[in-house]
Order: C-alpha cells, then structure tokens, then sequence
C-alpha cells in the first residue's frame, strides 16, 4: 500500500510564520485559509471555507462537511450519547453533525456551550484560554428526559471547528466530570481540521476517539519585531440589555430533534441569490432556513455575525464592522460580504427585531436592494 505524501502548507503572516504539516489527501487549500488575529493570545487563525462563518458558504457544502464527519464516528457507541459544540463558532456545525449522527443513536442529547447567560440550571462554566472570549457556559437540558440523557452520558462527544492543542476539550471535560458527569467512559473529538497531534488522547482520562476532515501538526516561527495586536474589548460572558428569545431549543439548554422553526412565511424564486445571516451563537436554526430556501430553488450563501476580531489580509477580503445586537455593547463584525452583491439579504437574530444595528443595515443595503431582518419570538 502506498503512504500518502506529506503536504506542506506555510503562510507568512505578519506577526510571524504558520506552518501546518500532513499526510491527508485532502487538499487543504479547499478546506481553509489562514488569517491574522487581533489577538495577542494567539496570532493565527483558520478560517473555514466550509463552515459558513468567516466566508459565506451554500448550505449543500456544509451539510456535507457535517455527513462526512458523521459517518467518521465509531459506530455503536455507548449510550445516552452527549453531544457538546463549542460556542460561538462550531454552534451550527455541531448541531449538524448531531443532526446526521444521532440518527443512527437512540438516546442522544444535544447542547452547546454559551457566552449568554440565560433562565436555566448551570452545568458547568469552562475557560477556552486561548480565545478573544475565554469563559464558556454550559446549562443542563430543559427536558427532564434529555437532563436525565445528559447525566447519565457514557459517550461525549465534543465538537468544534478546529483543535491546535486539545486543551479547551480537556478542559470542559474535566469541568463536566466536576459537576458530576460520573458515568462518563469515552470521549469523541469531531473537527473539521486537527493540528493537536496525540495530545488530546495522551492527556485525557478516558479513552478517546478523533474524527477530522484533515489530521496534522503545526508550529508557529513569531516574528521578534511584530507589534503586539490590540483586541477589541470582547471578552464578555454576561446578559446584555436585550431580552433572549424564549425559545432555546436548538442548544443552549437542551436539543433533540430538529425542523425549521424560522421564517415560515418566507418564499424565494428560482435563482435569487439570497444572503442569509446567522447571528453569533444563534446559527442552527438560520441554517435551517437557508437550506430550505437553497432547496427552493434559491443561490444561497450562509454567513454570520460574530464577535470574533480579524485582521483584513489573506482569507479576509472585506470586514463590516457595527454594534452587538445582545445589548452588550461589544464590537461586532461580520467578513467578506461587504465586496459581493446579493438580490436579498435576511439577518436572522434571537432578540427583538429593533436590536439589529443600523450601521450593518445601512452597510448591508449596499450590497443588496432588499435587506429583511427576523426574529425567533
């Protein structure tokens, strides 16, 4: 049998030099692309061109992205099974990957991990300490059936975009068997792109298995002379002055089955290039959306708002940036949609209509003669 040949992928940054190494057949190039942090913390950052966050993608290339990551996952697996993303970027890849997985799981919950506290009990509180927004929290299920699924878990599977050391998995995993998750006895990683190497397996209790796209490693040359970036005052896990929408039921505290409960009244034609925008952690049920939208006959692209600071260069061809619309007051961006045109674009938010701010409408209304924005009340 052949080895694969080993691909070498190097970009020069200006804060210093990404190098990622592997042996996978994928090229990596129609996976991701590198940009620039405005983060000390970390100088890099991997920007999905199948995830629809940083770079607007149609609905049909992330649904595969979440079959393929699916069907990598070990097969009867020890039950109840949790599913946990990793807010606020893996919020809607998690829920579809959950989506496709739990078919084949007879009891499976599924939550996601928030920056926005809301009215439920607390699991656990966990740090991603390498992030622009470190604290995470976790909420017990709403459903006394899925609370009970979540407790009782013998499998977790964590999911989020990318893994670079494995350190935020381990630590929500020993935050969870701190809050009592004691029946716990195997761990899944799922990611669309691993550079930890061994390091997750070497250093978790239990044993572990890891589901990518694409496996390698990376190092990081920093240039000495490279001013240190400023980041955005982001670092927020707290309630904003904007009321929540009600309805939690795509993650935050508790999810089992899924179905589009967004945009009932919206139709589309054949060809209308439609922009759909999810808004920070609240993602899944835009998607929805977007993807009955695409199978109506629409030219869908899916985005997002986030609180996540860029640098414009390399994998960031344009940035508008506004206010959140939590009522928290924190910057808010939203990349490579201001240098396209769309004939509609639909903002999908969890808080009142109104929330939305009127610099990104305004941004928003150069780029497409019809901006609707919609609220999940």
């Amino acid at each position: 049998m052949s080895q694969s040949k080993q691909q070498i992928y190097q970009r020069e940054l200006a804060s210093g030099t990404l190098t990622v190494k592997t042996t996978s057949d994928v090229c990596l190039d129609t996976l991701f692309d590198i940009a620039e942090r405005r983060n000390p913390r970390r100088a890099f950052l991997f920007v999905s061109k199948v995830l629809g966050r940083h770079i607007p993608v149609s609905p049909t290339v992330m649904n595969k992205s979440y079959v393929n990551l699916a069907a990598g996952m070990p097969a009867n697996l020890p039950e109840p099974v949790l599913f946990i993303g990793m807010a606020e970027t893996a919020v809607g890849l998690a829920a579809g990957v959950f989506r496709e997985a739990s078919k084949c799981i007879a009891q499976s919950v599924f939550l996601t991990s928030t920056r926005h506290p809301v009215d439920g009990d607390l699991l656990c509180e966990f740090k991603e300490d390498h992030s622009h927004a470190t604290d995470h929290l976790i909420y017990h299920p709403e459903d006394t059936t899925l609370r009970e699924r979540a407790k009782n878990a013998r499998t977790l599977v964590l999911i989020d975009d990318e893994a670079t050391t494995g350190k935020t998995f381990l630590n929500l995993l020993q935050a969870l068997r701190d809050a009592g998750l004691d029946t716990l006895a195997r761990v899944v990683t799922v990611t669309l792109t691993d550079w930890s190497g061994d390091a997750i397996s070497q250093n978790c209790p239990l044993p572990v298995d890891v589901v990518s796209l694409v496996k390698g490693s990376w190092s990081w040359t920093p240039c000495p002379d490279a001013p240190v970036p400023v980041m955005p005052s982001v670092n927020v896990t707290a309630r904003g002055s904007a009321s929540l929408a009600k309805r939690q039921d795509w993650g935050r505290l508790g999810m089992h089955e899924t179905s589009c409960n967004l945009g009932d009244a919206l139709r589309t034609e054949k060809g209308e290039r439609i922009l759909v925008i999810g808004s920070g952690e609240f993602v899944w049920q835009p998607f929805l959306l977007a993807e009955r939208l695409e199978n109506d006959g629409a030219e869908v692209r899916f985005g997002s708002l986030t609180r996540s600071p860029i640098a414009i260069g390399m994998a960031i061809k344009s940035v508008i940036a506004f206010t959140d619309n939590y009522g928290l007051g924190i910057p808010n961006f939203i990349y490579n949609i201001a240098h396209h045109t769309y004939d509609r674009v639909i903002v999908c938010v969890e808080t009142p209509v109104d929330t939305v701010c009127p610099e990104l409408l305004a941004q928003l209304r150069k780029i497409s003669p019809r901006v609707e924005v919609i609220s999940y009340e």
